[in-house]
């Protein structure tokens, strides 16, 4: 497994693929977001996993897109071409991933970090946890699956304003099932994936199924969602 991405199989029939950036704060450049994706690729097709279990290294879940990547170099087009592919890959592996996954969101989840947890099934979060689109102050956000979430109400507060929420407000927004401690999230979260394991793998891949249709989110590019 690439260093940028950490896989663990701590349980029967469960993998927790965990960020590793956590002196950028887990921010997403490219070749994270490849990462992330090679594995979560892999895992669509390995019949010996049921759940996975996605977090972060270190105090933040994730800051969201490496802004690093958006300089000078960005404007270059096979750059900016390879940028958009790897981010259009990422958010389409995640939206259409055909097992459950559970967010384990163990701090700051902001911008694309938010939208990473947003596009898991589950989100259990830690009392640290921050949500929020500040990217809203410069550039476009990815508003259709907080939508589908948590409903046009709020969404549409969070996106328009970039607002950052703390856990006890996305708990009660509905954002997130759950909070507990930073120190308990992990065993919470792996507990979780060990109930979701006890079904059969068929029946969880049909429900998956069910539940990607019924968000009708379409996909098209990344800054279209």
């Amino acid at each position: 497994m690439d260093d940028l991405v950490r896989l663990a199989l701590p349980a029967p029939h469960v993998a927790v693929l965990t960020l590793n950036r956590p002196d950028k704060k887990n921010a997403l450049s490219i070749a994270l977001r490849d990462a992330v994706s090679e594995a979560l690729e892999r895992l669509a097709v390995d019949d010996t996993v049921k759940c996975v279990v996605l977090t972060g290294a270190g105090g933040a879940f994730s800051a969201g897109f490496d802004l690093s990547e958006f300089g000078p170099a960005a404007k270059d087009p096979e750059f900016h071409r390879t940028l958009w592919a790897s981010s259009d890959r990422y958010h389409l592996d995640l939206l259409r991933f055909p097992k459950p996954v559970i967010a384990a969101v163990n701090g700051p989840a902001l911008g694309g970090g938010m939208d990473t947890a947003v596009l898991c099934d589950i989100r259990i979060a830690a009392e640290t946890s921050r949500f929020g689109h500040p990217e809203i102050a410069f550039g476009d956000v990815v508003y259709g699956p907080l939508h589908d979430l948590i409903g046009g109400a709020a969404a549409r507060e969070l996106c328009l304003t970039g607002r950052i929420i703390d856990a006890a407000e996305a708990l009660r927004l509905g954002l997130v099932t759950e909070v507990t401690t930073a120190e308990a999230l992990a065993s919470r979260a792996l507990a979780m994936a060990e109930q979701i394991a006890k079904g059969p793998l068929g029946v969880l891949k049909r429900t998956k199924a069910k539940i990607i249709a019924r968000a009708a989110i379409e996909f098209r590019a990344t800054l279209e969602l």
